[in-house]
């Protein structure tokens, strides 16, 4: 925990980048984490207690500079506001959120290994993530991995999980992979599920 002096030296998020500015490389890498935020505000649209972030800045305390972000292509945090002070976040500190870290990051791997299997890794087993989701679809072979993998973080390490979905208790839901269909179009796509492993349905599906 900081202390109250270390935490007035650290630049609030107004004075920070609200991402890193490196563009994504495919549409999918904006797309599907939006497509999990749009459900997730649907099947919590009574909790008023966490934030989905997607491609922005988290700032912590962990790295050799707080003034440094990691930047997953979307996150989950739990215990917080969904609108912080009822304004949209520019970035995500933690020392602003009560010290609280997301409980899970997603990445999702393009042509450009962005390091999502060892730097990454251990940047969010640092900053002490319980879930990270690597979803890799197009290039698992490359990198030796399979297409999706969770890892959860257990003393002080990530281990690899098995079943898909993966229902993760301590977030209250599920999340794996299904073929669906979104504005006309069939593709591979990410979901919430439920602890029975049923897929939440999207609004557009619930209206059809």
């Amino acid at each position: 925990m900081l202390s109250d002096h270390l935490k007035t030296a650290l630049p609030s998020t107004d004075e920070l980048p609200c991402s890193d500015d490196i563009p994504v490389d495919n549409e999918d890498q904006n797309f599907l984490p939006n497509v999990l935020l749009f459900l997730l505000a649907s099947i919590w649209a009574n909790r008023m207690d966490w934030y989905f972030g997607v491609d922005m800045a988290v700032y912590h305390t962990t790295g050799v500079n707080p003034r440094v972000p990691v930047v997953p292509n979307a996150f989950l945090s739990l215990g917080v506001e969904r609108k912080k002070g009822g304004k949209s976040r520019k970035s995500y500190a933690v020392w602003e959120e009560n010290e609280v870290v997301p409980m899970m990051t997603l990445e999702i791997v393009s042509h450009t290994p962005g390091g999502e299997y060892d730097e990454k890794l251990d940047m969010y087993a640092k900053l002490g993530v319980l879930y990270y989701v690597i979803y890799n679809p197009e290039y698992w072979q490359r990198e030796q991995h399979q297409p999706f993998e969770v890892y959860k973080h257990v003393e002080c390490n990530y281990k690899l999980q098995i079943g898909e979905p993966y229902w993760m208790p301590e977030v209250g839901l599920g999340i794996g992979r299904y073929q669906g269909i979104i504005g006309g179009i069939q593709q591979e796509l990410l979901s919430w599920y439920d602890a029975q492993g049923k897929r939440y349905l999207t609004t557009e599906e619930i209206a059809q």
